[in-house]
C-alpha cells in the first residue's frame, strides 16, 4: 500500500511539472516581443570557444536563442537551405512546394507572434536560382523553432551578423593595399623577353616547367575584390610578348557594396582593394619585354569575380557574393579552376553549398589556408579550405617547413608554396603593381593559393583531356613530401616541372 501511495505521488508530482512546463512555454511564446536578444559580445565569445574546442563553427549547433539573437543583430535576415540537397539538376517541383512551405510557416508564425493576425506580405527577399536556398525576414525566436523542427531544413543561418564588426580587439586592413613596393633586385631575375621572375618561382621549379606547359588552354575562375582598371597588363595589354593574343581575360562583379540588405545593384567589376590585383597579377600576368613581374600561368585565360570587399568574407553582401560567383564559375564550362585567397573562421552555409554545386561541375577549388595576426592564428585552417571539395594551401618560409610569419596551419592543408624569406618576413613573392609599372609584394596563403591555381594549369594545359581528379592526383606525386603528408603542411612543396613531365 506505501509503495503504491509512493508511486501516485511521484506520477503526480511529475505531471504537476508537465503542466508547468506548458505554462512556460505558453508564456515564453505570449512574451516573446519582450525577449531581449544576447548581446554580440556573448555570440562571439560562443563562436570562439567552440572553435577552439572543435576546429569549427556551423550555426547549425547553436540554440534557437543564440542564433535568433545573431539574427536580431544582423537585420533580422536568416539564410535557409532546404531540401534534401544543396542544388538540383533542374529545379523540381517538390523542392518548390518546401520553399512555399517554410515561406507560410514564416509568415503565419511571425504574424501570430506579433499580435498581427491579418495575412503578412511575404518575408522572401532573395531566392537562388542553381542553389536550395532563399534569404529572408523573420522577428520571431517562434519561428526559428518551428523551422528548425522541419527536418526538409537543412540550416539556417544568420547571414547579416557580422562577426568581426564586435571584435573591438581586431585590427586588420584585411589584405588590402594600393602601395606599390620598392622591390628589392635580389628577389627576382630578369629573363627573356624582359620579364621578371619572381624568386618565389625558382623553389618550385615553374620556370623550368615552362619549357613544356604555359597555362595555354585553361581558364581559370578568381573569386576575390577584382582586378585594378589601373594595371594594362590585366586589362588591354593581357595577350602581350610571349603571353598568345588568343587568350583573354574577362571581369565581373556580384558583389553588392551597401550596408542595405535590399540593395541589388552590383558594384562591378574592378579592384577596391588591391588584393585581387595581387592574386590575378601572380595567376595570369603576361610574358612581356616591360620588365613586370610574370604571372605562373603567362598564358592562361583568366575569369575575374568582385565577390567580395575584403578577403574576410564577413557579412550578407560578401557571403551572397562570393557564393553568387562562385554558382556563375561553376557554370562556365571554360572554366577549369576555381582559385579563393579568401576565407572566414567558421562555416558559412550558403557558401559551402555553392563550393559543393561548382566541385560537382569539375572545378578544382583552391582555397587560403588562412593568413592573419596572432588574434586568428588560433583558428587553424579556415573556411572554405576546410572543406573536402576544396584544395587548401598554406605559405612557408624557405628555410624549410617552417609557417610563414602570418599563416595558419592544419591537418587540412593539400600543399605549402615558399613565399617568404626567413631572414625577412617582408620579402614575398613579387607580383604586378595596383597601378601602371609598379611592382609589389604579396604573401601569405593568398599568394600561396594563387600560386598553385598557376601550377594546376601548367598541369591541365600539358594533360588538357584530364579530370580534376587526375591534375590533383598529379599536383600530390610531384610534391616534396609524398606519399606522406604531414599534420600541418599536407604534401608539402609542388614541383612544378616534375608535375608537368
Amino acid at each position: 500500500m506505501k509503495k503504491n501511495l509512493a508511486i501516485m505521488l511521484v506520477l503526480l508530482f511529475m505531471a504537476a511539472c508537465n503542466q508547468q512546463n506548458e505554462f512556460s512555454v505558453r508564456e515564453n511564446e505570449q512574451n516573446q516581443s519582450e525577449l531581449v536578444p544576447m548581446d554580440p559580445s556573448e555570440i562571439n565569445l560562443e563562436i570562439k570557444e567552440t572553435i577552439q574546442t572543435s576546429g569549427d563553427f556551423n550555426w547549425n549547433d547553436a540554440t534557437d536563442y543564440m542564433l535568433w539573437s545573431a539574427a536580431m543583430h544582423g537585420d533580422s535576415i536568416l539564410t535557409i537551405g532546404y531540401g534534401k540537397s544543396p542544388f538540383d539538376m533542374h529545379k523540381s517541383a517538390a523542392n518548390e512546394d518546401i520553399k512555399q512551405n517554410i515561406l507560410q510557416t514564416i509568415s503565419e508564425t511571425d504574424a501570430i507572434a506579433n499580435g498581427n493576425l491579418k495575412k503578412a506580405e511575404s518575408p522572401l527577399i532573395y531566392d537562388d536560382q542553381d542553389l536550395n536556398l532563399i534569404d529572408v525576414r523573420i522577428t520571431s525566436i517562434e519561428t526559428v523553432r518551428k523551422l528548425r523542427k522541419n527536418n526538409l531544413v537543412r540550416y539556417i543561418e544568420p547571414a547579416g551578423y557580422r562577426f568581426y564588426a564586435y571584435e573591438p580587439d581586431f585590427k586588420s586592413s584585411k589584405g588590402c593595399s594600393f602601395a606599390a613596393a620598392s622591390v628589392n633586385a635580389s628577389d627576382y631575375r630578369t629573363i627573356s623577353p624582359n620579364c621578371l621572375v619572381s624568386w618565389t618561382y625558382d623553389k618550385h621549379r615553374i620556370p623550368q616547367a615552362w619549357s613544356l606547359s604555359t597555362g595555354l588552354g585553361i581558364t581559370v575562375g578568381l573569386i576575390d575584390t577584382g582586378v585594378s582598371p589601373y594595371q594594362s597588363l590585366l586589362g588591354s595589354n593581357f595577350s602581350d610578348g610571349y603571353s598568345t593574343s588568343s587568350r583573354y581575360i574577362a571581369k565581373y562583379g556580384t558583389y553588392v557594396d551597401s550596408w542595405k540588405w535590399w540593395s541589388t545593384k552590383t558594384d562591378g567589376p574592378n579592384d577596391k582593394c588591391g588584393h585581387g590585383t595581387s592574386m590575378a597579377s601572380t595567376i595570369a600576368a603576361p610574358r612581356n619585354n616591360d620588365f613586370m613581374p610574370v604571372g605562373v600561368a603567362y598564358n592562361c585565360n583568366l575569369v575575374s569575380y568582385r565577390g567580395t570587399e575584403d578577403v574576410v568574407l564577413d557579412g550578407y553582401q560578401e557571403q551572397k557574393g562570393v557564393a553568387n560567383a562562385l554558382n556563375a564559375l561553376a557554370n562556365r564550362s571554360d572554366v577549369k579552376i576555381i582559385s579563393m585567397s579568401i576565407g572566414h573562421i567558421f562555416t558559412i552555409n550558403r557558401i559551402k553549398d555553392a563550393v559543393r554545386y561548382a566541385y560537382s561541375r569539375g572545378k578544382m577549388i583552391i582555397a587560403a589556408g588562412g593568413t592573419s595576426t596572432w588574434w586568428t592564428n588560433w583558428a587553424g585552417v579556415i573556411f572554405p579550405a576546410n572543406m573536402n571539395e576544396t584544395v587548401a594551401v598554406t605559405g612557408i618560409k624557405d628555410n624549410g617547413y617552417n609557417e610563414c610569419e602570418t599563416c595558419h596551419k592544419g591537418s587540412k592543408i593539400d600543399f605549402t608554396v615558399v613565399m617568404e624569406r626567413y631572414w625577412d618576413d617582408s620579402r614575398h613573392s613579387v607580383c604586378l603593381g595596383y597601378y601602371n609599372n609598379t611592382k609589389d609584394y604579396v604573401g601569405g596563403s593568398s599568394v600561396a593559393t594563387s600560386t598553385t591555381a598557376g601550377i594546376a594549369a601548367l598541369i591541365w594545359a600539358r594533360h588538357p583531356s584530364w579530370t580534376r581528379d587526375q591534375v590533383l592526383s598529379k599536383m600530390r606525386q610531384s610534391a616534396d613530401l609524398y606519399p606522406n603528408k604531414s599534420s600541418n603542411y599536407g604534401y608539402g612543396n609542388i614541383d612544378a616541372y616534375k608535375a608537368v613531365l
